[in-house]
């Protein structure tokens, strides 16, 4: 239905930023680059970019950038299969930082042959990403299988409530009851990010919203707890050396959330991503 140049030419954008730089990169002029974006929003019915410079695409885009790298990765994969050599193409796949934190960057270091556009997305919404066709793989959630997709287990990431004694002994010093966890300021990866409140019902039976600080990163929030800024939850082994060096207390000792993890893969690519599919169960058993 679309021309692989115009699928190329967006691509190129999409990973360049720019016309110019597009055009340098697949040998045309910047006129030609304008020419074939606006050929190929035509043929797809819709705006392609956001905005440019740099270039940020729409959600049509997204899918359409989605689709060109998986045309691309087949034809390597193709070509591989026939001996040929080429640059490795870049795939869209979603992780949640906690699980790039702790267990799945080795799995991609494992995998040779491939390129990864690695978008940070909550395990809660990832499956959300799949649907729409931004991204050809995902870490959520999500246990069944999506519709298209190849579903395979991971196991549980383990997370702690903790806080730093300071802030325990003038939050919580008759402990974290249900009162005191809706007054106390927690600490959240973004607004996406549902982890406290989930913790707080299984401990308290109470749908509890306590006053949040969103911070998207999981060693400053790790560091943030530290410093005592609030209470929060994370995985366990990146709270274990602070609780065994005395800089965290948990809220409730032994009171862990386990989140189940699903890796999901887009069918028309799961031959390419098969060897990525094997490291990622394979770096979950190990680090989970």
């Amino acid at each position: 239905m679309f021309a692989p140049t115009l699928l190329a030419t967006l691509d190129a954008v999409c990973e360049t930023g720019s016309f110019d730089l597009a055009a340098a990169r697949v040998g045309v002029t910047p006129s030609a680059v304008s020419q074939r974006m606006k050929a190929l929003a035509e043929a797809a019915g819709g705006a392609l970019f956001v905005r440019l410079g740099p270039a940020e695409p729409t959600a049509l885009g997204r899918r359409l950038l989605r689709h060109a790298r998986e045309m691309a990765a087949l034809d390597a994969a193709l070509a591989a299969d026939l001996g040929q050599e080429g640059a490795p193409p870049a795939l869209a796949i979603a992780i949640n930082a906690d699980s790039l934190e702790t267990w799945a960057v080795p799995a991609l270091a494992a995998v040779e042959g491939l390129r990864f556009d690695v978008v940070i997305d909550d395990q809660d919404h990832s499956a959300d990403l799949l649907r729409r066709g931004e991204v050809s793989a995902a870490v959520t959630a999500q246990t069944r299988p999506l519709p298209g997709c190849d579903a395979y287990p991971l196991g549980a990431l383990r997370y702690l409530a903790a806080c730093s004694p300071g802030f325990r002994d003038r939050w919580f010093p008759d402990g974290p009851d249900a009162a005191a966890l809706a007054r106390a300021p927690t600490l959240r990866f973004n607004p996406k990010d549902a982890l406290q409140t989930r913790w707080i019902r299984q401990v308290t039976g109470e749908a509890i919203n306590p006053p949040a600080h969103s911070l998207p990163a999981t060693s400053p929030l790790q560091a943030a707890l530290r410093a005592g800024l609030a209470w929060g939850v994370n995985p366990e082994g990146l709270m274990r050396p602070d609780l065994e060096a005395g800089h965290l207390v948990e809220l409730i000792p032994g009171a862990t959330l386990e989140t189940p993890l699903t890796w999901q893969v887009s069918r028309v690519m799961a031959d390419v991503l098969a060897p990525l599919t094997r490291a990622m169960r394979r770096a979950a058993r190990d680090g989970m």
